[in-house]
């Protein structure tokens, strides 16, 4: 079996390489040349723990190529897969021209049945542009080629991609015949031996299960940072508060972890994307302009509480660790850390950070307004106080002894609540997280 995959993105990359891991034919184009090269070349565009050598594995096994024409990759497929990007336009609503532009190309270029299948996030209806597209493109041919239209979402999260695609939670598909069924069960019949669900719906209610399901997502960590600042103001622990609500077997662990907002590439383009559908279509998603809302008061948090601790910010040295909007990523999308960084550096503060892995990410959006340091604890010497934004694994067991004598003040605010309060108190440091009320020095001593 043969496929094309166009756009060489996050979504993309993964989706053509862990087809071609199960022995799919698989071409994976893009009209960046400098990328197709790179990839040629071994060079990922993206860090995802596992794809380098999952793409290096299939491309000597003659499964996976790269290629910049869509025209010479088209023959002999039985479906090609539309990945580009969706990115946000001003008023919030999802940008479909790179997705409608690869539909008229599909359109100019096919000569027998194909699948054209949308794997970015599109909202609801983009099927039917996307049938347009190829149908104006083969009339400007003034000839004929049968095709479908499917709607095929993602799930992936980034820093499991791999997983997730291998051994999915289940395959959602949209599709309109019989045809196009029959292609897609056989393409995703290696994912299925374990038991793993493929779902077959009409394509408007698949393009809708992706918005609503990271919508949802969203909303249990929004909920959850709200819960969290009520639970600081009235002295309650959010730590035990979710533990209580999370053995619920209706509500689950998952996505309920206190901390400094999310950001990314998905939730907060999809919660603005359907948003704006539901608003050029007369109906206000109320719960999720709260959750929006939350989303950005929360990233400042952590900047509260520091303005609140030192007052006056400028001259202030902060170390930082983590950059990346979450771990086992490198992307920078709507991190909450260039909120942070931003405040801070506005105030006159110096800011110098380490990131397992995002470091050179980071400079694509900060520059050298900020310093990098090569590890973890030189980032933290002589700063008036250590910034913990991403929850990295190397982060979760430093040696507080050393941290001690390498801070200028023993002053910790963890925006992911990885450290226990009471051990950073044994230790004498000042400790702040989120939805777990501080004890500054002087109320220690208050209390002795």
């Amino acid at each position: 079996m043969k496929i094309a995959i166009v756009g060489t993105g996050y979504v993309g990359l993964v989706t053509g390489t862990c087809f071609a891991e199960v022995g799919i034919d698989v071409t994976c184009i893009d009209i960046n040349t400098a990328k197709i090269e790179g990839l040629n070349n071994g060079i990922m565009p993206i860090y995802e723990p596992g794809l380098e050598e999952m793409v290096r594995r299939n491309v000597e096994k003659g499964r996976l190529q790269f290629s910049t024409s869509l025209q010479d990759s088209l023959k002999d497929c039985e479906a090609v897969f539309i990945a580009v990007g969706t990115p946000p336009g001003e008023d919030g609503s999802a940008d479909l021209k790179y997705v409608l532009a690869v539909a008229t190309e599909v359109g100019r270029y096919m000569e027998d049945y194909l699948v054209v299948v949308t794997k970015s996030t599109v909202p609801v209806g983009t099927a039917r542009k996307v049938d347009q597209a190829i149908k104006n493109a083969l009339n400007e041919r003034g000839t004929y080629v049968p095709y479908d239209v499917a709607s095929n979402p993602e799930f992936l999260k980034e820093g499991a991609a791999i997983d997730d695609f291998l051994k999915p939670d289940r395959i959602v598909v949209g599709v309109e015949s019989e045809r196009a069924e029959e292609i897609m069960r056989r393409l995703y019949k290696p994912f299925l031996l374990n038991g793993h669900p493929i779902i077959f719906m009409d394509i408007p209610s698949a393009e809708m299960t992706k918005y609503a399901a990271n919508a949802m997502l969203a909303t249990k960590i929004s909920f959850m940072n709200d819960i969290a600042n009520l639970c600081e103001i009235m002295g309650a622990n959010v730590n035990l508060v979710r533990k209580g609500i999370g053995s619920d077997t209706r509500i689950g662990q998952k996505f309920i972890y206190p901390g400094i907002g999310y950001g990314g590439s998905c939730f907060p383009k999809d919660v603005k994307a359907l948003i704006k559908t539901a608003e050029e279509n007369g109906y206000p998603m109320r719960v999720l302009q709260a959750v929006e809302e939350v989303n950005y008061s929360q990233k400042e948090v952590i900047y509260n509480k520091i303005k609140s601790h030192f007052g006056d910010l400028a001259g202030k040295k902060f170390a930082m660790w983590g950059l990346s909007f979450k771990p086992n990523t490198d992307d920078m999308r709507e991190a909450p850390s260039l909120v942070i960084i931003d405040a801070l550096l506005k105030e006159g503060a110096e800011v110098i950070a380490y990131d397992p892995v995002a470091m050179t990410e980071a400079k694509h959006h900060v520059g050298d307004t900020i310093k990098y340091a090569r590890d973890a604890y030189e980032a933290c010497i002589d700063a008036d106080a250590l910034l913990l934004i991403t929850e990295w694994p190397e982060f979760r067991s430093p040696n507080f002894e050393v941290l001690a004598k390498l801070l200028k003040n023993k002053v910790i605010f963890d925006g992911r609540n990885i450290y226990e309060s009471e051990q950073m108190s044994e230790m004498d440091f000042t400790y702040y997280a989120i939805g777990v009320k501080s004890r500054t020095t002087e109320e220690k001593a208050l209390e002795v």
